[in-house]
């Protein structure tokens, strides 16, 4: 499944109003449970780059909605879609539903691809002896970053759209980053690299944070305190999972973690980006 789904709906004047900087937002957005507020926030964020993750695609709990596609009309950005897992209870035989990464922007998107990790678990795959409910979550599929180009000014900006896994231990997640980490290494150091996502882990403590330090990779919501990227649940308190990490002749400001917004069970984060 090496499915990429690509649309374009900016204009022409929707180009950032300073070409030299660009807004950066992150997002899992929980399959696009509550659209409405999710369009919401993006529209007053009026960022220039947007990924977002677990984005429904013909899913019976979002209502068959393409959530990526409908994002996209709505703020009118130009969109690539990474297809991560068929999930097999919220489809129909002939009309399948799928989940995965969807990554935005006002620049033009070029070049995508999806990287699968070698590493994965076996959690989803679906079993004789599990029923086929909804509860279970049986999937087709592997975790991927979907990669794709922005266009900016004179150069070509990197973007790893990422989703690590939320089964297994941190073990399996480090060796996740590691892969990605390894395919970052074959591009030169003046080629600006954004990796934004849901981790599944702190990069701000070790083993994590060790290894974005040898990839070279910068996070500026390293710094500081440290805040709960996930609302608190029945099953404990917030988690700090979700990062944007950046590479190259890049230079960043205000980091900002929204953590006042409901519309998902994970929080945005923003980042201005300026090219150095």
């Amino acid at each position: 499944m090496e499915q990429i789904e690509m649309g374009s709906f900016a204009q022409a004047a929707d180009v950032p109003c300073d070409p030299r900087a660009i807004r950066i937002v992150n997002w899992n957005i929980n399959r696009g449970l509550q659209l409405d507020g999710v369009i919401e926030f993006l529209r007053a964020a009026a960022a220039d780059l947007i990924l977002l993750q677990e984005t429904d695609i013909n899913a019976q709990r979002t209502r068959h909605r393409n959530i990526a596609r409908e994002i996209a009309q709505a703020l009118r950005l130009n969109y690539v879609f990474g297809y991560e897992f068929q999930e097999l209870t919220q489809g129909l035989s002939n009309s399948p539903a799928y989940h995965g990464h969807a990554t935005f922007s006002r620049l033009p998107l070029s070049d995508s691809r999806i990287f699968r990790f070698e590493k994965q678990s076996g959690f989803w795959r679906p079993r004789w002896f599990i029923p086929n409910l909804k509860s279970f979550q049986r999937r087709i599929g592997a975790r991927m970053a979907l990669l794709s180009y922005v266009r900016w000014r004179e150069k070509r900006l990197l973007v790893y759209n990422v989703h690590l896994e939320s089964r297994g231990g941190d073990a399996l997640r480090c060796a996740q980053l590691a892969e990605i980490l390894e395919d970052a290494r074959q591009y030169s150091s003046d080629v600006p690299i954004v990796m934004a996502g849901d981790f599944n882990f702190d990069l701000s403590q070790r083993p994590g944070a060790s290894l974005i330090g040898r990839g070279a990779f910068d996070n500026p919501f390293s710094l500081g305190t440290v805040r709960p990227t996930t609302s608190p649940s029945r099953l404990g308190p917030g988690r700090i999972v979700d990062w944007i990490l950046l590479r190259g002749p890049l230079e960043y400001t205000d980091p900002v973690l929204h953590d006042s917004v409901p519309s998902s069970d994970h929080y945005p984060l923003s980042v201005i980006l300026k090219s150095s």
